[in-house]
Protein backbone atom coordinates (compact mmCIF):
# COMPACT_ATOMS: atom_id res chain seq x y z
CA UNK A 1 0.00 0.00 0.00
CA UNK A 2 3.16 2.31 0.76
CA UNK A 3 4.02 1.32 -2.96
CA UNK A 4 0.99 2.77 -3.76
CA UNK A 5 0.56 5.96 -2.08
CA UNK A 6 4.40 7.13 -3.46
CA UNK A 7 2.99 6.57 -6.67
CA UNK A 8 0.13 8.29 -6.43
CA UNK A 9 1.80 11.81 -5.17
CA UNK A 10 4.57 11.07 -8.06
CA UNK A 11 1.54 10.98 -10.55
CA UNK A 12 0.24 13.89 -8.72
CA UNK A 13 3.50 16.37 -8.55
CA UNK A 14 4.12 15.17 -12.50
CA UNK A 15 0.55 16.34 -13.34
CA UNK A 16 0.90 19.28 -11.22
CA UNK A 17 4.00 20.71 -12.88
CA UNK A 18 3.56 19.61 -16.45
CA UNK A 19 0.45 22.57 -15.68
CA UNK A 20 3.37 24.95 -16.33
CA UNK A 21 3.92 23.49 -19.59
CA UNK A 22 2.24 25.32 -22.32
CA UNK A 23 1.93 24.60 -26.01
CA UNK A 24 2.18 27.65 -28.35
CA UNK A 25 -1.41 28.74 -29.19
CA UNK A 26 -2.84 29.39 -32.67
CA UNK A 27 -3.47 33.70 -31.78
CA UNK A 28 -3.42 34.66 -35.43
CA UNK A 29 -4.64 37.91 -36.67
CA UNK A 30 -8.63 37.89 -37.75
CA UNK A 31 -7.04 39.86 -41.00
CA UNK A 32 -5.51 36.48 -41.84
CA UNK A 33 -9.34 35.64 -43.23
CA UNK A 34 -9.79 38.63 -45.10
CA UNK A 35 -8.18 37.29 -48.76
CA UNK A 36 -10.55 33.95 -48.30
CA UNK A 37 -13.59 35.96 -47.55
CA UNK A 38 -13.17 38.40 -49.95
CA UNK A 39 -12.61 35.77 -52.50
CA UNK A 40 -15.27 32.99 -51.54
CA UNK A 41 -18.05 35.32 -50.66
CA UNK A 42 -19.86 33.51 -48.18
CA UNK A 43 -23.06 35.09 -46.93
CA UNK A 44 -23.69 36.46 -43.22
CA UNK A 45 -24.93 33.04 -42.37
CA UNK A 46 -22.14 31.16 -43.77
CA UNK A 47 -20.14 33.36 -42.95
CA UNK A 48 -21.46 32.54 -38.95
CA UNK A 49 -21.18 28.74 -39.54
CA UNK A 50 -17.59 28.98 -40.65
CA UNK A 51 -16.57 30.84 -37.58
CA UNK A 52 -18.35 28.64 -35.34
CA UNK A 53 -17.61 25.32 -36.64
CA UNK A 54 -14.85 25.50 -39.12
CA UNK A 55 -12.41 28.14 -38.61
CA UNK A 56 -10.63 26.82 -35.01
CA UNK A 57 -9.26 23.97 -36.31
CA UNK A 58 -8.79 25.13 -40.08
CA UNK A 59 -7.39 28.58 -39.66
CA UNK A 60 -4.60 31.09 -37.72
CA UNK A 61 -7.03 31.35 -35.49
CA UNK A 62 -8.51 29.54 -32.43
CA UNK A 63 -10.98 30.51 -29.61
CA UNK A 64 -9.39 28.99 -26.67
CA UNK A 65 -12.34 27.47 -24.20
CA UNK A 66 -11.50 27.78 -20.27
CA UNK A 67 -10.14 24.00 -20.03
CA UNK A 68 -7.77 24.48 -22.68
CA UNK A 69 -5.41 25.72 -19.82
CA UNK A 70 -5.23 22.47 -18.79
CA UNK A 71 -2.21 19.20 -19.51
CA UNK A 72 -2.74 17.79 -21.29
CA UNK A 73 -6.01 18.83 -22.74
CA UNK A 74 -3.85 21.94 -24.17
CA UNK A 75 -1.81 19.66 -26.34
CA UNK A 76 -4.24 17.59 -27.34
CA UNK A 77 -6.51 20.42 -28.61
CA UNK A 78 -2.76 22.00 -30.13
CA UNK A 79 -2.56 18.79 -32.19
CA UNK A 80 -6.04 18.86 -33.67
CA UNK A 81 -5.91 22.15 -34.86
CA UNK A 82 -2.11 21.39 -35.96
CA UNK A 83 -3.53 18.80 -38.06
CA UNK A 84 -6.39 20.34 -39.25
CA UNK A 85 -4.47 23.19 -40.79
CA UNK A 86 -2.31 21.17 -42.57
CA UNK A 87 -5.50 19.82 -43.92
CA UNK A 88 -7.09 23.20 -44.93
CA UNK A 89 -5.95 26.58 -43.62
CA UNK A 90 -8.43 29.47 -44.90
CA UNK A 91 -5.70 32.34 -43.09
CA UNK A 92 -2.81 30.66 -45.95
CA UNK A 93 -5.95 30.51 -48.64
CA UNK A 94 -3.98 33.33 -50.72
CA UNK A 95 -1.21 30.88 -51.02
CA UNK A 96 -2.79 27.90 -52.74
CA UNK A 97 -2.84 27.16 -56.39
CA UNK A 98 -6.19 28.04 -57.98
CA UNK A 99 -6.68 24.02 -58.34
CA UNK A 100 -5.42 23.50 -55.31
CA UNK A 101 -8.58 25.97 -54.13
CA UNK A 102 -11.46 24.03 -56.51
CA UNK A 103 -10.28 20.50 -54.84
CA UNK A 104 -10.05 22.33 -50.69
CA UNK A 105 -13.91 23.47 -51.88
CA UNK A 106 -14.80 20.27 -52.78
CA UNK A 107 -13.06 18.15 -50.00
CA UNK A 108 -14.92 20.91 -48.12
CA UNK A 109 -18.66 20.20 -49.50
CA UNK A 110 -18.23 16.61 -49.13
CA UNK A 111 -16.49 16.44 -45.53
CA UNK A 112 -19.76 18.45 -44.30
CA UNK A 113 -22.26 16.09 -46.32
CA UNK A 114 -20.89 13.24 -45.10
CA UNK A 115 -21.07 14.49 -41.46
CA UNK A 116 -17.16 14.11 -41.27
CA UNK A 117 -16.59 17.63 -40.53
CA UNK A 118 -17.18 19.41 -37.60
CA UNK A 119 -15.10 16.31 -35.79
CA UNK A 120 -17.19 14.51 -33.35
CA UNK A 121 -14.73 15.48 -31.05
CA UNK A 122 -14.96 18.92 -31.51
CA UNK A 123 -18.74 18.91 -30.97
CA UNK A 124 -19.17 17.64 -28.01
CA UNK A 125 -17.70 20.74 -26.38
CA UNK A 126 -18.95 22.89 -28.71
CA UNK A 127 -22.41 22.47 -28.95
CA UNK A 128 -23.38 25.47 -31.40
CA UNK A 129 -20.89 23.85 -34.12
CA UNK A 130 -23.25 20.91 -34.20
CA UNK A 131 -24.49 21.69 -37.75
CA UNK A 132 -28.76 21.51 -38.61
CA UNK A 133 -29.43 20.19 -41.97
CA UNK A 134 -30.02 23.86 -42.67
CA UNK A 135 -26.82 24.90 -42.28
CA UNK A 136 -25.66 21.74 -44.17
CA UNK A 137 -27.32 22.23 -47.33
CA UNK A 138 -26.12 26.30 -46.73
CA UNK A 139 -23.02 25.33 -46.13
CA UNK A 140 -22.79 22.43 -49.17
CA UNK A 141 -24.23 25.17 -51.78
CA UNK A 142 -21.87 28.02 -50.92
CA UNK A 143 -18.94 25.10 -51.26
CA UNK A 144 -20.05 24.26 -54.58
CA UNK A 145 -20.53 27.53 -55.81
CA UNK A 146 -17.13 28.61 -55.36
CA UNK A 147 -16.03 25.38 -56.14
CA UNK A 148 -17.30 25.78 -59.65
CA UNK A 149 -16.28 29.16 -59.86
CA UNK A 150 -12.86 28.12 -59.70
CA UNK A 151 -13.64 25.47 -61.97
CA UNK A 152 -14.63 28.04 -64.59
CA UNK A 153 -11.32 29.86 -64.01
CA UNK A 154 -9.38 26.61 -64.56
CA UNK A 155 -11.16 25.94 -67.93
CA UNK A 156 -10.36 29.55 -68.99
Amino acid sequence: MKHLKKIGIALLVILLLAQFIQPTENKGEATSLSSFIEETKPNNEVLSILKIACFDCHSNITRYPWYSNITPVNFWMAHHVEEGKEHLNFSEWSSYSLKKKEHKMDEVWEEVVEHEMPLDSYTWTHEDARLTETQVKQLVEWAKTVQSNYKEQLAN
